[in-house]
């Protein structure tokens, strides 16, 4: 099965439809996702405007991308450092 994605400014529109009193199992149905996909939105997104949601998610691709670079880095950092330490 295709997984469906929905972009920051779908989701928060349909957690508003929930805070207007829609119940989570009729938005399930109606947007073919579970309903802990509904809480999880919910705990990740809830009380968020449209472009804190943005600004959440292009931090977390530049978390994601600083981490790599670090991971890159102390590789390169351990395979100095086992080169140095071999007797010639």
């Amino acid at each position: 099965m295709k997984k469906k994605r929905f972009t920051e400014e779908q989701i928060i529109g349909i957690l508003r439809e929930q805070e207007a009193g829609a119940k989570a199992a009729d938005l399930a149905r109606k947007y073919a996702v579970s309903e802990t996909t509904l809480y999880n939105w919910k705990a990740k997104f809830g009380g968020m405007d449209v472009s804190e949601a943005k600004r959440l998610k292009a931090l977390e691709e530049e978390n994601a991308r600083l981490k790599k670079l670090l991971a890159d880095q102390m590789l390169d950092a351990a395979a100095l450092r086992e080169l140095l330490a071999k007797k010639w």
